[in-house]
């Protein structure tokens, strides 16, 4: 028989205020980035309420692409005293310790021949050690048991069309509930870096259903917006746990939405230069894929500049917050280079992230600037941990008040 799922960490929206969410890019051993930043948002959580609080007692729903979507199931899954399987300061050793093996680093010697070889004839990684890790410490742990809700973006290559495992739909969709390693290796599977991933699933009334699944990025590298979208259709389907709330009321979403960095302000393309590429020079120019990085950089910014002006007309900026960086230098910025090196200075990067002006992106510039009065990212998660807190605090009293009086 199907194991009954853990109970929720958090009450629903409809004991409180807000609807929260947590969001995470892709990009790949740049997810030390946001591992760092999240780290620092439970410790300050921890200082409020307790040395046991997770993050995933704290937020609605937690959405992630690729790398990020591997950092929503280490937070989101449960381990055997229904916990988080890991803490916001797991995740920083978790990716010193497995990047180097899921990236295996060529001869410096050999590594543009070996980078062009593998770029003809297969994926430049096997996935192998990816797949065996996420079977290792996911196990049998389905979507219907995350201790939160999820919203996982994959791309259906045979489809061509997005796949999103949404802890919302399992009800509507039980052929959706798969396991989370598969979800992983899927949403993972970034074209030219790792292969496809197949694999097929029955739900208890026999239907079948297969997916042939790459990385989600290339639906939603930023997946802020698949996770508010998933939230609004449970309000549209007038679902218990939401309160009623009016399509224009973004402020009653507080959003954390969490990038991995990027290098545009020091290396720049332009349309001299790409209009003599064939498809070796977009897959292999300066050493970076500059195809995938477009089309990542494009989808992350149209995000976030939605969700900007949004909250910006709506007069939502507090609860809305965007922690992104664009002067990552040349090998930081790559989504592989797992070198003991390069991962640690991923790391430095993330702490002096902290330390830096609240900004947002320009898009007639193309820059981030400056947010008038931000202060700095550290000062700002402090902020967001006490309306966090706040909240979840207004929840627990407002359930424990229903549960008195029935």
């Amino acid at each position: 028989m199907e194991a009954k799922a853990p109970v929720s960490c958090i009450h629903p929206p409809a004991y409180g205020n807000l609807i929260t969410i947590l969001s995470i890019d892709g990009g790949g051993i740049r997810g030390i980035i946001p591992g760092v930043i999240l780290a620092y948002l439970e410790s300050q959580l921890q200082a409020l309420d307790g040395e046991d609080a997770r993050l995933a007692d704290y937020f609605d729903i937690i959405s992630g692409t690729s790398t990020g979507g591997l950092i929503t199931a280490m937070l989101a899954a449960p381990n055997e005293h229904k916990r988080p399987l890991f803490a916001g300061k797991d995740i920083v050793p978790f990716y010193l310790e497995h990047c180097p093996k899921i990236f295996p680093q060529p001869s410096p010697v050999i590594a543009p021949v070996f980078n062009l070889v593998k770029a003809l004839i297969g994926s430049k990684y096997d996935g192998k050690y990816i797949r065996s890790l996420t079977r290792k410490i996911l196990g049998d742990t389905k979507l219907h048991q995350t201790l939160t809700k999820v919203a996982i973006p994959t791309f259906d290559i045979k489809k061509l069309q997005p796949t999103i495992f949404s802890s919302y739909e399992v009800t509507k969709r039980p052929v959706l509930d798969v396991l989370l390693s598969d979800i992983c290796i899927a949403t993972s599977a970034a074209p030219t870096f790792l292969p496809a991933h197949y694999f097929e699933n029955q739900d208890a009334d026999g239907k079948k259903a297969e997916f042939n699944l790459i990385d989600g990025g290339i639906a939603a590298n930023n997946p802020t917006l698949v996770a508010i979208s998933e939230a609004t259709k449970q309000m549209a389907r007038q679902n218990p746990d939401y309160f009623p709330i009016k399509p224009t009321d973004y402020g009653r979403f507080l959003v954390i939405s969490l990038g991995t960095g990027s290098n545009r302000t020091q290396v720049k393309y332009d349309a001299k230069k790409c209009s003599k590429w064939g498809v070796i020079s977009w897959l292999l120019e300066g050493g970076s894929t500059p195809l995938i990085t477009c089309y990542n950089n494009a989808s992350a910014d149209m995000v976030d500049y939605h969700n900007s002006v949004v909250c910006q007309a709506f007069d939502s900026q507090e609860y809305y917050l965007r922690i992104d960086d664009d002067t990552l230098p040349a090998d930081l910025s790559s989504a592989d280079i797992a070198t003991e090196d390069n991962l640690k200075n991923l790391e430095k990067f993330g702490e002096n992230l902290l330390k830096k002006s609240v900004s947002r992106i320009n898009l007639d510039t193309g820059r981030y600037e400056p947010v008038e009065n931000g202060g700095t990212y550290e000062e700002a998660l402090q902020r967001f941990a006490k309306l966090l807190s706040e909240e979840r605090k207004l929840r627990e009293s407002k359930s424990s008040q229903s549960e008195t009086s029935t």
